[in-house]
């Protein structure tokens, strides 16, 4: 007899939400729905430490829709998990008030090692079932705020959350239109340091499989398939050379927000910040000096969900 669970992922940039039937027995699902919105809840929290109130109301917003579809499609079991912006957050009570209120559930904020795991579990349950990806993995998640890696084989080994994100690195460097070398180059410090520092308890350097999953490595995929437009089936465990993505992140950063606003692959959400997460994929494809990466759209959301059995 299969569970019906709802998973949401509350990030910097995007709140999600995943509705699946899951055997308790084997953790097969069947998906009912899954849906995104682009919310920005970490717009400012770089530099204020707080949510925005606009930010705030347009995550509620959000929520409202997601507790109408739970309701209508009759979840058993609901987890709710915060990260990054959250974490950082000053007035992150509020927040939890807001979602505890719309959607009956505590949200969780969880630590970054949190988030590691649950990304790590949702990412390498469809790559395992591929041939070709030696293991140990490292799974990358590139979120708004924070990045994780995650390196292991069945189980997460060891993991490190560091403060780069597509939306924190554009707010903090990328302002200009589009970005200085200068700007570019600053950004690529913090993302060399950041590297470093998650290098320090994860031994990135053992990896044989690199694991790219969310929003932004999901786009520079289906930009460098040439996708007409995107196509989760096509992107889903799609092979990026190490080529590809430094390609992609060097047209996105020499573009303006027009042009980029004007390939439809990218979700309007993401068209002011995709050359930020472009850019940090690269850099890490670069230092690990791997061939490619996989790319994978389950990530941090199936976990949540699988974590719910």
């Amino acid at each position: 007899m299969s569970i019906r669970v709802a998973a949401v992922d509350c990030g910097t940039n995007s709140i999600r939400l995943l509705v699946t039937d899951l055997d308790p027995q084997t953790g097969a699902a069947h998906e009912l729905t899954r849906r995104m919105e682009i919310v920005r809840l970490g717009q400012g929290v770089d530099a204020t430490g707080r949510l925005a109130p606009e930010a705030l109301q347009r995550t509620f917003a959000a929520c409202d829709d997601y507790a109408a579809e739970i309701r209508n499609l009759g979840a058993e079991r609901i987890r709710f998990v915060a990260t990054s912006a959250t974490r950082d957050a000053a007035n992150r009570d509020e927040f939890v008030a807001g979602v505890r209120s719309r959607l009956g559930v505590e949200p969780e904020v969880i630590t970054g090692s949190d988030e590691a795991a649950l990304s790590f579990s949702g990412a390498t349950r469809a790559v395992a079932g591929e041939t070709g990806h030696p293991t140990p993995y490292l799974v990358v998640d590139i979120g708004g705020g924070s990045t994780e890696f995650v390196l292991g084989d069945r189980e997460v080994e060891a993991a490190r959350s560091v403060d780069i994100g597509c939306v924190r690195l554009t707010e903090r460097h990328l302002t200009q239109d589009p970005p200085t070398l200068a700007q570019i180059t600053a950004a690529r410090g913090d993302i060399d340091a950041a590297i470093d520092l998650a290098a320090t308890q994860v031994p990135i350097d053992q990896a044989k499989t690199l694991v790219g999953v969310a929003g932004s490595v999901t786009t520079v995929s289906a930009i460098a398939l040439g996708l007409p437009e995107y196509d989760r089936d096509r992107v889903h465990l799609s092979r990026i050379s190490a080529q590809s993505v430094r390609r992609v992140a060097g047209d996105l950063l020499a573009s303006t927000h027009a042009q980029r606003a004007a390939n439809p692959v990218i979700h309007p959400g993401r068209v002011d910040v995709i050359g930020a997460g472009a850019l940090i994929l690269a850099q890490i494809v670069d230092r690990l000096g791997l061939a490619e990466v996989v790319v994978s759209e389950h990530d941090i959301l199936d976990g949540i969900a699988l974590s719910l059995l």
